[in-house]
């Protein structure tokens, strides 16, 4: 099924990918060979790669800023919609998942534009920071290990310029933040983390229901 969403029935997912998604063929043999992975839910939907290729045309994204690549999936979704002289900076600590992504972006004719850090997210973003980059970022992108999203938030916020936009996934978490007996670390961080965002006076943020919930900010 091409698109992930949980809220959604499997006839409207059905409708959505045959009327809505339009997925270059580099990318629907990337997305075909990830779901043959014991770890294939990671990756994000084509619909929502959709979104993310319109937002950065939107805004006129040229600088774009990855936490989290897994096989490559979003960061190609929008090296494709970014001029020529775009850049992506892409976070990541698997050599193995993010092999496949280097593989599929000279195929797409995208790595020329992708910087790819292998590291602990937290120490690329903070050297970012301290290299002075802060506000330099059009548009980011958090999909990582969750404990860590309130971290890679604040650093984030930092490296975006006033108006880029921040897009955060899995916010919704398979309904399990609206679940009050649901209080594992991963469902307890999120909630938090929604919590915070929608009272943060720094951004204007929405949730769509696309995917496992993306949340949209912007800054201001």
């Amino acid at each position: 099924m091409l698109v992930k969403s949980f809220l959604l029935p499997d006839n409207l997912k059905r409708y959505v990918a045959e009327n809505w998604v339009h997925e270059p063929n580099t990318l629907a043999k990337l997305r075909e060979e990830t779901s043959q992975m014991p770890n294939s839910g990671m990756q994000i939907g084509p619909d929502q790669g959709v979104l993310m290729g319109i937002l950065a045309k939107l805004i006129g994204a040229k600088r774009y800023l990855e936490v989290g690549v897994f096989t490559g999936y979003s960061s190609a979704s929008v090296a494709l919609a970014l001029p020529p002289d775009g850049e992506v900076i892409a976070c990541d600590v698997s050599e193995e998942f993010t092999s496949m992504a280097r593989r599929y972006w000279a195929e797409a004719g995208v790595q020329d534009k992708i910087k790819l850090f292998l590291a602990p997210a937290v120490e690329t973003l903070d050297r970012l920071i301290a290299e002075g980059q802060a506000g330099s970022f059009d548009m980011a992108f958090i999909d990582a290990d969750k404990p860590n999203y309130p971290s890679y938030y604040e650093r984030v916020l930092q490296l975006l310029r006033a108006n880029g936009l921040l897009l955060i996934d899995n916010v919704l978490w398979s309904g399990r933040v609206a679940d009050p007996s649901a209080t594992d670390p991963d469902t307890t961080v999120l909630r938090e983390l929604n919590k915070m965002i929608h009272n943060d006076p720094r951004v204007e943020a929405c949730l769509i229901p696309i995917g496992d919930g993306l949340t949209i900010a912007r800054k201001r």
